[in-house]
């Protein structure tokens, strides 16, 4: 099918028309009712001729028992022949069907004109329905599952069973006729390649003396009959549903010809002038006011809507276009924000390239266009660096705003030559002061004595640092916390120190990075930093922090970023002494 139907042609636009949808629905609607109508009736057409022909079964062998007990002595003879069967060997009953076989169950009871004549004649009689395709005398042998033949009525040779004969029996079917009683109907169906598919009903036929069970009155049924009339009624039933299905297509056709495809055809007709003329600039508003639709439903709403819809349009686009222009002009100051922030930090690395003393690299990414994080490193005096990560809580536009105002006057306090705790508590002042944004920071501030690796820091509830000192992996450095900058005056923060050693190693970090989630909304934590800072321990502190954001980004993939990753890592190289 041609993606613009401008682009088919007339055989194509004919056959993905609402007219051949509705005639396509309505056969297959039509066949798929056929199919329930014909299961259904055909299921019920098997289960009423099948309760028929057993009740008729079940009469013939109630007539044949009944016929068998008082004109002969059919006790006798089955037990006769049940006795000399369960008295034969395993191997003796292995030769069925040879002359030596069937010598065994020779007596005055065979001779011509004996009992077995007899029964044979009685049961002739009364198999005279036309449904009933054998019927016989018969035990069940538990012990070899088989069916012992006492008197068999079969005119064919090749499947006639003689007294003593045995076959395979249906183990569940003679279970189910052992443990019914006399008043039920007693059957069961079985399918075999020798006579087919067969319903097989049974009544006891026991001593009167004892009562006890001496063999079964058995009459097979074929279900051959009942499965050719279902095939009869299923073409009678297919034919009635193909001409109704025809004259419901072709009403359906008419129909919605008549009350949807000519409307549908005046709207998309009147759609298609309308977008003509907007593409040659014609400013005509009454494409959709002329349309003559009266059906009195939804197409008729419809037209009335697009009446609507093309008088509101112009006004639309009007709109649009100062939307468009806002929009960009947006676009275009948060570039420039983007680059302002992204100018605050310290961007050129290295920072210092004639100080050996160190090895310091940082990075920030935002999750928004802006963010909230910001990291600083910067020489107080030429003994003095001061290193900074800080978070501002919040995100986007306020929280970078807020971040840049933070960022500048804890670096004019650090440049005033304070302590760690000191530049924490000014810098707290100045923005406990009048915040009517209730909008705090969190930030770790240390001041490294660089002649001899002196690290003095303090912590207003930021993240633990992670160290490396001299012969241990990366470890938290669990330091004391105070209270966010911002977030009330008058806090106090407390002050520790650290002697680096030549080679030791810091990384900082914000939230974003424990607290980075996956798909499964599983955050990355402290431990997945720690495996990636200490899986090459001493490459360059721009290697750390590549180590640290490829192992985040292979644990969320592609789930989204929801906070800034800001982190630094400083290495102490110490001081050269001159021989």
């Amino acid at each position: 099918m041609s993606n613009n139907i401008k682009k088919m042609s007339d055989r194509e636009k004919r056959r993905h028309s609402l007219s051949a949808k509705t005639v396509r629905s309505t056969v297959v609607s039509c066949i798929l009712f056929g199919l329930i109508i014909q299961l259904v009736a055909l299921s019920f057409y098997a289960y009423s001729f099948t309760k028929k022909y057993i009740e008729i079964a079940h009469a013939a062998a109630i007539q044949a028992r009944s016929s068998a007990m008082h004109g002969s002595d059919v006790v006798s003879f089955s037990r006769s022949i049940m006795n000399i069967y369960n008295g034969l060997s395993d191997e003796d009953r292995a030769k069925i069907g040879t002359p030596e076989y069937r010598a065994f169950f020779e007596h005055q009871d065979m001779e011509k004109g004996g009992l077995y004549d007899v029964l044979v004649h009685m049961l002739d009689n009364v198999g005279t329905y036309d449904e009933i395709a054998y019927i016989y005398v018969g035990m069940f042998d538990p012990e070899n599952n088989a069916i012992v033949y006492m008197v068999d009525t079969d005119k064919n040779p090749e499947t006639k069973q003689m007294p003593g004969d045995w076959e395979p029996a249906n183990v569940k079917g003679m279970q189910k006729l052992l443990n019914g009683t006399e008043d039920e109907t007693l059957y069961y169906f079985d399918n075999t390649e020798k006579y087919g598919l067969l319903c097989t009903v049974a009544v006891p036929i026991n001593d009167k003396a004892d009562g006890s069970l001496v063999s079964f009155m058995f009459v097979d049924i074929s279900i051959h009959n009942i499965i050719v009339g279902m095939g009869n009624l299923s073409f009678q039933l297919t034919v009635v549903f193909l001409v109704i299905t025809f004259l419901l297509a072709w009403f359906q056709t008419k129909l919605i010809k008549t009350k949807l495809v000519e409307p549908i055809n005046k709207i998309a007709e009147a759609s298609q002038n309308y977008v003509k003329d907007r593409q040659e600039g014609i400013d005509n508003k009454e494409h959709f006011s002329d349309l003559n639709i009266h059906t009195k439903d939804e197409l008729e709403n419809l037209a009335v809507t697009m009446k609507d819809m093309e008088h509101d349009l112009s006004e639309y686009e009007a709109n649009l276009t100062k939307i468009i222009a806002e929009k960009e002009r947006i676009g275009t100051e948060l570039s420039l924000a983007t680059a302002i922030q992204s100018a605050m930090l310290p961007h050129i690395f290295p920072p210092f390239p004639d100080r050996t003393e160190f090895d310091i690299f940082a990075t920030m990414e935002p999750a928004r266009e802006v963010g909230g994080d910001f990291y600083d490193f910067f020489l107080i005096d030429n003994d003095h660096l001061c290193l900074v990560i800080a978070d501002v809580s919040g995100k986007g536009i306020p929280a970078a705003l807020f971040m840049m105002i933070s960022k500048t006057i804890l670096q004019s306090c650090a440049m005033l030559g304070q302590s760690a705790a000191d530049i924490l508590m000014k810098t707290n002042e100045a923005l406990s002061t009048n915040n009517n944004v209730d909008m705090f920071v969190t930030a770790w501030v240390g001041i490294l004595e660089i002649s001899t690796g002196k690290l003095t820091a303090a912590n207003a509830g930021h993240e633990y640092p992670i160290l490396k000192q001299e012969g241990r992996p990366f470890e938290l450095y669990k330091d004391k916390h105070g209270f966010v900058i911002g977030g009330m005056p008058g806090s106090k923060y407390k002050e520790y120190t650290v002697d680096l050693k030549p080679g030791d190693r810091i990384f900082v970090y914000t939230d974003g990075v424990p607290e980075a989630n996956n798909k499964e909304n599983k955050m990355f934590g402290t431990d997945r930093i720690l495996v990636a800072l200490n899986s090459d321990p001493d490459t360059s502190a721009e290697g750390l922090i590549k180590n640290v954001r490829a192992s985040v980004g292979d644990f969320v993939k592609d789930a989204e970023q929801f906070d800034d990753l800001t982190m630094l890592s400083f290495t102490y190289n110490g001081t050269q002494k001159e021989e």
